[in-house]
């Protein structure tokens, strides 16, 4: 029982860091000596130092660290990057146990941080609160595991199942759903629409509803149809846009060319390559379709407005699934899936 509650201390503090450590799992960690918490840390932005890190550097009596433990949330790295090895510094401190939550399942750890410190004979626990660990960093799992990003699906429809009225741009959801949806950007590694998303809406796809991070966005436009002085090309984040004609970077815009066949599929392997671990798919009935047709979808986040009926437009996705949570925000409600097959 101990265990898990300091476990549970380490996923609260990775929370904190939600959105701003990619391509990097997010960790927490706290040092425990006589039951009391004496140190703690996350990692916080890649590049920067790891949580075990943090969580040393913040113990002020560094002399009771070889009789103490130290909790992670995720098995400590095994191997050099732009930081030393967390095992290394743990086994040179000297603690008296490690408590892992999780293990890590990217090839440079898989149990090799484990192995260098239990070689060290410091005892070793791991599997604490093992599926919250794991949930906490389904984007680094799914990424490394399914060789994918994580795929989020998000629309919002009226009553009567549409997403605007007469094909022009409607209003569905409230001032509250669109502060969730700013959130759940900042916390994705990028966002996607198609062509006809970005013609008939010309969004800027950023947090603008929040204090956050913009995703990296990513426009699928076959033949270069939208034009370049749209809200999508402007300077507030990085811009991928999936074509058939040209390679080239501009500014802060990238042209990933690409074949049209197998193009859902090509398009995720890209995203793999470019080491992009999360997407929310925000695109129109088209492109949502695409990706529920093909099973590639990890969440499905349904915006309803029950008190909205269009009566003409574009037609929601059919979608028949069952959510396992809806949310009220005031006149919206809100549908959260998880996809079971996945």
């Amino acid at each position: 029982m101990q265990h898990e509650i300091f476990i549970r201390r380490c996923i609260e503090l990775a929370q904190k860091a939600t959105g701003n450590t990619y391509p990097n799992p997010l960790v927490g960690s706290v040092i425990v000596h006589n039951g009391k918490i004496i140190g703690e840390g996350y990692h916080q932005k890649a590049g920067e130092n790891h949580a075990e890190i943090n969580a040393i550097n913040s113990v002020e009596d560094k002399s009771l660290i070889q009789e103490s433990t130290i909790y992670a949330s995720l098995e400590p790295c095994a191997h050099y990057g732009k930081t030393p090895p967390c095992a290394l510094k743990i086994v040179e401190m000297g603690f008296k146990k490690v408590v892992i939550g999780a293990m890590d399942s990217h090839d440079k750890v898989n149990g090799k941080g484990k192995k260098i410190i239990q070689d060290a004979g410091i005892e070793v626990i791991s599997g604490i609160l093992e599926d919250e660990c794991i949930a906490l960093n389904k984007r680094f799992f799914t990424f490394h595991n399914k060789k994918r990003p994580y795929i989020i699906l998000k629309w919002a429809e009226s009553k009567d199942h549409f997403m605007d009225k007469d094909f022009r741009p409607t209003q569905i959801s409230n001032s509250l759903t669109k502060q969730f949806v700013h959130q759940l950007r900042n916390n994705e590694h990028s966002i996607l629409i198609g062509t006809m998303t970005a013609l008939r809406d010309n969004p800027s796809l950023t947090t603008r509803e929040i204090i956050g991070r913009n995703p990296i966005r990513i426009l699928i436009d076959i033949d270069l149809k939208v034009p370049n002085n749209y809200h999508i090309f402007n300077h507030e984040a990085e811009t991928l846009v999936f074509n058939s004609i040209k390679d080239s970077e501009e500014g802060n815009v990238k042209f990933i060319k690409t074949s049209r066949e197998n193009f859902i599929m090509s398009l995720l392997k890209k995203l793999h390559e470019m080491q992009i671990q999360s997407v929310i798919v925000e695109g129109g009935g088209h492109v949502l379709q695409q990706f529920i047709d093909a099973g590639l979808w990890d969440e499905t986040l349904i915006i309803r407005n029950n008190n909205l009926t269009l009566e003409n437009g574009t037609k929601a996705p059919q979608f028949r699934e069952i959510p396992v949570e809806t949310g009220d925000f005031r006149d919206n409600c809100i549908e959260f899936y998880r996809n079971s097959f996945q």
